[in-house]
């Protein structure tokens, strides 16, 4: 049964500045008296309303603080920046930035192709500045957007950022606040947006510190990754996570958001915090004069989430894994109930996703609506990504597996960038990287050596793995997953690059490429080669990927449609129009 209507929103809670001081506000329902401790020093709170606290001081951006709780120090669970960690006294930071590219507006989500990244692991110097020296390269290839991993503070040197203990405070070891806001700047000046990677479905379990404050942030109503469910009932937790939204959009200038996991967003309220929070969002942004979007991870095939929630769009597994299982014959866990093949393929591309409200095997229950009411661009479509990567034993990404050669990959990047789906490319990619990535954490204590001791036992069942799992707590592990920027320039490397160059060149100048209308598209086989066509008032274009032995073009069973006369592209560089087309070659051809 739902909940009465919700209460009006909590103030905003953590260190504010102001001509006048910076205004210290904390809110904790279980402190008989709560007291500031401004640069060592002890500074007593009012009490202004039920369990909430606060006192204005002189304190200059850069002061340090953290707040006392019946004796008790205590981090700032809203701090803006935690310099020393998420253990360590809190900082004040101003909002204030010279930004200079104040004219940038966003793109829209056809104009997207998403380059997701790790800060820590995308150059050798894994911070927001050398990333920041790439920029220029990923204008250079062709990409559009960025999708950063989660910044949000997270305990120890090193992690992924899923464990995000502190949402307000960007990781320390990347960089200052003013380096982000620095990088989204130069992004913005090359025209690339950049999107930023929020987990509001759980907190990780070191440094956070809500439910000593208040243990209603929390409630035993749901269960998260970590325990105790968020209650996004409770009006603190509600802001927390919507004020979270608006400071990174709004300070940081970012572009949008990817909710991680949304099917764990659990929340009985009359209106769904997934819901409130895109309707939070595209205000701000029509307040600010902006375009923000606003997409989900969810396994769940829902199309709700864009007509009724008002998402933009969201992540879509089941393309990535018909094109892994093509590739690999894999059949381990959530692969085993997708099948194979042009035909698979052909499906998945014409219905957007696999599963419409088939039984879904692995939880015995329906999974999955059709997908007609969406169009093109709402499908976020890729074919390796961190998860896909970095969940596998050693991390390694799908042109690694065995049997998956050169051109079987070349042939999968032609599809995915051809497609009228919005893709998602994931660092190194575009290059075949050698480097894996791999699953890394700093935890101490006994919490390192469960994280440890359970990613062993994860892959013990996986029939097709055997062998040593990397420790994630062994610092080698994120080193070994850091990419080799020396490599761009050899044999099937560069070959590999060239062609993500190519195929975004024609995706961004093709009329027809260009147009991402769901119905310009349609799929099928003919035998043991896929065909996708693409057709609008500009022309036609035709896609062939050949999954089986090597077939004359001319002879191709049962294709409905004659072969356009003009060669744009082909996988492997071929010039002219084959006779022949090669296992694992894809071709674009065209009308006009």
């Amino acid at each position: 049964m739902a909940h009465p209507p919700i209460t009006p929103p909590a103030p905003n809670l953590g260190a504010f500045p102001t001509p006048d001081g910076t205004i210290f506000r904390a809110w904790s329902t279980r402190a008989a008296q709560v007291s500031l401790c401004l640069d060592g020093q002890l500074v007593p709170m009012t009490r202004v309303s039920p369990g909430l606290y606060e006192v204005t001081r002189a304190a200059p951006p850069g002061a340090r603080y953290s707040f006392v709780l019946d004796g008790v120090t205590m981090p700032d669970p809203y701090a803006r920046f935690l310099p020393d960690g998420v253990h360590g006294d809190a900082e004040v930071i101003s909002p204030e930035y010279a930004w200079t590219h104040t004219d940038w507006k966003g793109l829209a989500l056809h104009e997207c192709v998403f380059y997701e990244l790790h800060v820590g692991t995308f150059t050798p110097g894994g911070t927001y500045r050398s990333a920041m020296e790439r920029l220029p390269y990923l204008k250079d290839l062709g990409v559009t957007a960025i999708e950063l991993m989660p910044l949000a503070a997270f305990p120890g040197e090193r992690g992924w950022g899923y464990d995000g203990a502190a949402l307000y405070a960007p990781y320390a070891p990347y960089g200052r606040p003013e380096d982000l806001k620095a990088f989204v700047d130069a992004a913005h000046g090359l025209g690339l947006a950049v999107l930023l990677d929020v987990v509001y479905n759980h907190f990780g379990p070191d440094g956070t510190y809500l439910a000593a404050y208040s243990p209603e942030y929390f409630t035993d109503r749901f269960q998260s990754a970590w325990g105790a469910g968020l209650d996004y009932h409770e009006p603190h937790m509600r802001r927390l996570i919507t004020e979270n939204a608006r400071m990174w959009l709004s300070e940081y200038r970012l572009d949008g958001l990817r909710l991680d996991a949304t099917q764990a967003m659990q929340d009985d309220s009359d209106v769904h915090i997934l819901r409130e929070l895109a309707s939070e969002v595209h205000a701000l942004g029509s307040e600010l004069g902006v375009r923000h979007l606003m997409l989900a991870e969810d396994y769940r095939n829902l199309p709700t989430l864009v007509t009724e929630d008002h998402l933009d769009g969201m992540w879509v597994d089941d393309f990535h894994h018909v094109v892994r299982v093509t590739l690999t014959d894999e059949r381990d866990g959530y692969y085993g109930p997708f099948e194979r093949g042009a035909a698979a393929l052909a499906h998945a591309i014409t219905r957007g996703w696999v599963y419409e409200g088939q039984t879904w095997p692995l939880e015995d229950r329906p999974r999955g609506q059709p997908a007609d009411a969406l169009d093109a661009p709402s499908f976020v479509y890729f074919i390796q990504n961190h998860d896909q990567i970095g969940n596998r034993a050693t991390g390694d990404r799908v042109h690694h597996f065995p049997g998956v050669t050169p051109e079987a990959f070349r042939a999968a990047s032609t599809l995915l960038l051809t497609l009228p789906m919005t893709p998602l490319l994931f660092m190194g990619q575009e290059w075949a990287a050698s480097t894996p990535f791999q699953f890394f954490t700093d935890h101490h204590g006994a919490l390192g050596e469960a994280v440890s001791e359970g990613r062993r036992r994860e892959f013990g069942h996986f029939e097709s793995f055997t062998g040593d799992v990397p420790d994630p707590q062994d610092e080698r592990t994120f080193l070994n997953s850091r990419l080799n920027w020396t490599e761009l320039q050899d044999g099937e490397h560069a070959r590999t690059l060239d062609l993500y160059r190519a195929l975004l060149a024609l995706r961004r100048e093709d009329a027809v490429l260009r147009d991402s209308r769901r119905d310009t598209l349609t799929a099928g086989h003919a035998g043991d080669v896929l065909w996708v066509r693409r057709s609008d008032p500009h022309g036609e274009r035709l896609l062939l990927w050949n999954l089986g032995e090597p077939v004359r073009l001319h002879d191709l069973p049962g294709l409905p449609i004659p072969l356009p006369p003009r060669v744009l592209l082909h996988s492997e560089g071929h010039a002219g129009l084959p006779e022949t087309l090669g296992q694992h070659h894809a071709l674009l051809l065209g009308s006009a």
